[in-house]
């Protein structure tokens, strides 16, 4: 074979076939922009020299809509297999480096509060593992090296990516014990206009979520403000001030365990629990074969959430 006759030289630039992937997949070019972290007018003439190539369009462009033509939809799956491909290939090369390292991304108040006081466990018995946890709010990008897998709040579509479910959530009133005294003591759910109202304003969208205002409208009860109290925009903060005495907060159940089960946090009213449709997903690339360590944390992180669900912390 003759160097002309490489079927590698005849490939298009690797940075247009990323720019069609990314904005086919989204059918747009602004958030293929935002993915890349490039502008939309690099994206396009990305596409451009990707259309030349072909020597046929790859977008049908309808107003400010963009549509795949019949040769960008064949294009699609075979170029985002492709991608899925080289990440897993560059994680194999990566791998002898890493050896036992684990790499896990999780939301911060996840790794707080639930992830963090359970990792001595499994450090105990793969005292050989290597864990990292990247704890970040934004969706973590698998395609590179880097992370193992995800633990993901969420509805549980996650597109490209294998999923176990981790373990269901539910929301409940949680305070300081200190609040069951005092001149107020919190003892029924009318109780609560004397106390201030701390509010989880996480960026999570989950509609069967209750705020206060729908908590308090479940239960009949009037006569509470369910507007004021401060606001927080993560869970693990809103469960800290709930502890320290700063109020009442509604939180999330697997956030709150740790503080339930040492004491710090009291669940004050018996029938005050609302089932949510949000649940914790273990998430990773399904052409990843995952490391022996990686299979180890996954099998073990799922007896802790199931350990936690069957005793009800």
């Amino acid at each position: 074979m003759t160097e002309s006759d490489n079927p590698i030289d005849r490939l298009p630039p690797l940075n247009a076939l990323r720019a069609f992937e990314a904005a086919a997949r989204r059918l747009s070019f602004t958030k293929a922009a935002e993915e890349l972290n490039v502008t939309p007018g690099a994206i396009s003439q990305q596409i451009r020299h990707l259309e030349e190539f072909a020597g046929a369009p790859l977008f049908r462009r309808t107003g400010r809509q963009v549509l795949l033509t019949d040769v960008g939809e064949a294009t699609l799956p075979l170029l985002t297999n492709a991608f899925e491909q080289l990440a897993e290939a560059t994680h194999v090369l990566r791998a002898p480096k890493r050896r036992n390292r684990l790499m896990i991304s999780c939301a911060p108040s996840f790794a707080a509060k639930w992830l963090a006081h359970r990792l001595d466990k499994f450090q105990h018995l793969h005292p050989e593992a290597e864990v990292w946890v990247s704890a970040d709010i934004a969706v973590v990008d698998f395609a590179g090296p880097e992370i193992d897998l995800a633990i993901r709040y969420g509805g549980g579509n996650y597109d490209g990516l294998r999923i176990e479910k981790l373990m269901s959530e539910e929301v409940l009133p949680v305070c300081s014990p200190t609040l069951l005294e005092g001149d107020h003591p919190l003892l029924t759910p009318a109780d609560l206009k004397h106390h201030a109202l701390l509010h989880d304003e996480s960026p999570e969208n989950d509609p069967s979520c209750p705020d206060w205002a729908s908590w308090l409208a479940a239960r009949d009860v009037e006569g509470v403000d369910s507007s004021r109290g401060p606001r927080f925009n993560q869970s693990a903060v809103v469960v800290d001030a709930a502890a320290s005495g700063r109020g009442v907060a509604l939180a999330k159940k697997a956030i709150a365990a740790g503080d339930l089960e040492s004491g710090r946090l009291i669940a004050p009213f018996a029938d005050g629990t609302n089932e949510i449709d949000f649940a914790y997903w273990t998430v990773w690339p399904r052409g990843r074969t995952q490391s022996p360590i990686a299979r180890e944390f996954i099998k073990w992180i799922k007896e802790e959430a199931q350990s936690d669900q069957v005793v009800g912390v």
